[in-house]
Parts: structure tokens; sequence; C-alpha cells
């Protein structure tokens, strides 16, 4: 979404500096709060004594509520204002928290963890489009960095914040299945309450208009490409998705680390590299971002097989394993939205990168509960070692597609950039304004 083609009302937007670092903390508290029972899961598996696949079902459940509500009404704001959709959102994550609170058993859990999924999913897309207008509103004319920096950190960065502070209060403060969810919740109103003061930036649409879903298309000139990008995005998440699910099963069993701290810092390390990865690489080409996506992803999944294949498993190359995962997750993350960013047209750009998107969300599913269904029958190290093998497969086989540099139009009508087209080359474009992500 362009800001420079919204509305801008002045006598709405007295406040949009004040309204830009409410919606950012609302950000990062909702997202967190998507990643509070990370590091929990070994806590109800010991209670409940429920197996590693059963974790990847709650998780699941997680995931097909994100985009289903990313889908469904990540866009809806768009007619309704971002207040009126925001607000909802986070009260569906309060009652995700009233439930983790008061239904700690099993069918609770995916209860719980379907109502955050639609909750984030749709203010995750609010929230993106909620910053840029408000950094527009606030520094007329300015660039758009610092709208982006700040989307992106609160976005990936929340992730982690989620598992650091679920962890150190499950660890040091006692109560583990229950103070992290009490605390949240105060977060989360707190958050409500800022987002209330925030200015809107979107006046409802009169006549409203009728609603459709999301739409999913992917650019016909350029297919080969797009399906390139939509498998680097599934690796991207498969690989992030292996840290917000099963990750500190590895730690408390293969590793022998119980410590539920050190499970939610694990996977704040690999989050917040994502971030670094991103923000460092802001002013880099799209092709070298994916160059180095590439071989660095590989790097970090050989890193976690060997760490829980050495005779004695390393908790330090696990860590290693997981920081450096983290920064090709996110340099494949920003250069496969940017290459998708420059295929499709303008006025189709949301769409071709909801089709992204809906690619990603399948490896973090598909991938995970796979390796959760392995694990019942194998080892967790020869599952670990499955999974990697597989997503190593899927990037050498797509990478040589993926980092072809596009040839002029007519030699290659699959590849090339069409006619009278104003977008630049693939991959020399920057990424787009609203960078969109949800686990």
């Amino acid at each position: 979404m362009v800001a420079s083609r919204l509305p801008v009302l002045p006598g709405r937007l007295r406040r949009p500096g004040f309204g830009f670092w409410a919606v950012a903390f609302a950000f990062v508290t909702a997202i967190a709060f998507g990643t509070v029972p990370t590091p929990l899961y070994s806590l109800y598996r010991e209670r409940d004594g429920f197996s590693a696949f059963m974790v990847t079902i709650v998780f699941a459940a997680y995931a097909i509520g994100s985009v289903l509500s990313l889908f469904l009404a990540g866009h809806v704001s768009d007619w309704h204002g971002r207040k009126r959709i925001a607000v909802p959102a986070m009260l569906l994550e309060m009652a995700a928290a009233v439930v983790f609170l008061v239904w700690p058993t099993l069918p609770g859990l995916l209860v719980a963890r379907s109502l955050t999924g639609l909750g984030v999913g749709a203010f995750t897309a609010t929230a993106t489009a909620w910053l840029a207008e408000l950094h527009a509103a606030h520094r007329p004319g300015g660039a758009s960095r610092r709208a982006q920096v700040v989307g992106t950190a609160a976005n990936l960065g929340g992730f982690g914040v989620g598992t650091v502070v679920s962890g150190a209060l499950a660890q040091w403060v006692g109560h583990p299945l229950t103070v992290p969810f009490v605390v949240f919740t105060v977060a989360l109103t707190i958050a409500v309450l800022l987002v209330l003061a925030a200015p809107e930036t979107r006046p409802a649409l009169r006549p409203r208009p009728r609603y459709r879903p999301q739409r999913v298309s992917v650019p016909p000139h350029a297919r080969r490409l797009f399906a390139a990008a939509a498998t680097g995005m599934f690796v991207v998440f498969a690989a992030l998705g292996l840290f917000t699910s099963l990750a500190p099963s590895y730690l408390a069993g293969t590793l022998h680390h119980p410590s539920v701290a050190l499970a939610g810092a694990v996977t704040f390390l690999v989050f917040s590299s994502a971030v670094i990865a991103q923000v460092a690489t802001a002013r880099s080409s799209v092709h070298r971002v994916l160059l180095a996506g590439v071989g660095t992803v590989l790097v970090g999944l050989a890193l976690l097989v060997g760490a829980v294949w050495l005779r004695t498993p390393s908790l330090a190359a696990f860590l290693a394993g997981g920081v450096v995962s983290g920064l090709g997750a996110g340099l494949l993350f920003r250069g496969t939205v940017g290459t998708v960013g420059a295929l499709a047209p303008a006025d189709s750009r949301a769409e071709a990168l909801a089709g992204l998107f809906l690619a990603g969300y399948s490896g973090l599913t598909v991938p995970v509960v796979g390796l959760g269904l392995l694990e019942r029958y194998t080892t967790p190290r020869f599952g670990l070692l499955m999974f990697a093998g597989v997503l190593t497969l899927i990037v050498l086989a797509t990478a040589p597609i993926l980092l072809s540099r596009p040839r002029p139009h007519g030699e290659n009508g699959a590849d090339s950039v069409p006619p009278n087209s104003d977008r630049r080359p693939v991959h020399k474009a920057d990424a787009p304004r609203a960078l969109v992500i949800g686990m």
C-alpha cells in the first residue's frame, strides 16, 4: 500500500507521532503473544503426556487461524478503518489468553491457539499498513525507511520477545503455565488502550464495498520465477516454524537442557537474527540478498543437524545453527518478497504477495507437522535429519531459477518483463513497503 495515495485528514491526525509508536507497541505485543506458549510446550507435554506430534498439531491450529484471518480479514481495514479491525483482533488475543488460563488442557490449547492465530492474522496486515500511514502523516515527504524498519522489527522481533519473556517468567517467577498469560493479558490491555488513542488514518468507505476475501494471483508473465520465490518462502516459514514448535523439545530431550528460559532465548536469537539480516540489507539489491540467503540457510540447517548428531550433542552448535538459520531465513524472506513485489503490476501487488504468503503458510504447517509425525516412528535426530534434508533439496532445486537474472522481453516470455511496464528489473527492486508475516 502506498501511503502517498491515502487521504489525510488533518483534524484526525494531530498526533501521528504518538500514534506511530502506540501502534508499534501494540504490534510487538500482539505478535509476541503468539509465541508465549513456545517455551512452555515441554511443560505441557510433561504434565499431560502428549507427544511431539500433538505439539505440531497445536502449532498448526495457530498457523491455520493466522492464514484464514489474513486472507479473510486482513484487507478489510482498507474499507472499515484501521482501528475498527485492530481492536477486535487484539480482543481475540485477550480471549485466547483467558482460554489458556481457564482451560489449560489439550482441547483448550487448540481453541486458544486458533483464536490467537485469528487475531494475529487480522492485526498484522492492519498494523503494517497503519504504521506506513502514520509515518507519512507525521513526516510528509520523508523516506519510508523508518516505517519499514519498525514494521519489520515489530513483526519478526515480536516473535522473539514473546518467547524470551515467557521463558524467563516461567523459569524464575513460578506458576509457569499461568503467569506468562496473566502478564500478556495486562500488556494486551495496555496495547488496546493505546490503539484506541491512536489517530485513525483510513476513514470508513461510504458506501461500503461488497465483502470479498483477499484475492490471490500469480503474475502470468513470470510464473516460473514466482514459483521459485514461493518455494523460497515455503522454506523460510518451515525453518522458522521449527523454532516456534519443536525446538524446545530438542533442547529438553536430545540436548538435555530442559530450561524453559533457554527455550525462549533460543527462539529469540533466531528471530532477532532474521530482523538483523533484513535491516542490515535494506539497501542491498534483491539478487545479492537472495544469493546470501540461499547459502546462509543451508549452512544453518547443516549446523542444526550436526549439533544433534554429534556423539555428545552440542548446545553451542545448536545455538549457532539457530542464529545462522535465522539470518538465512530473514534474507530469503526479504529477497522473495522483493522478487514478487517487482514481478507484479502495482495494481495487483497485494494479490501476488498474498499468493506468496499462502505458499509460506504451507511451509509453516506441512513440513513441521510432517516432522512431528515422523518423530512418532523414528528418533528426533533422524526426524531433524530428514526435515533438513528435504529443505536442502528444495533450496538447491529452486536456487538456479530464483538467482537467475531476468532476460530482456522477447527472449523468454515466461520470466521476462512485459512491454509498457513501469516496473524496474526484478533483482534491483526494493522490497515492498508492507512486509507481513505471522507465526
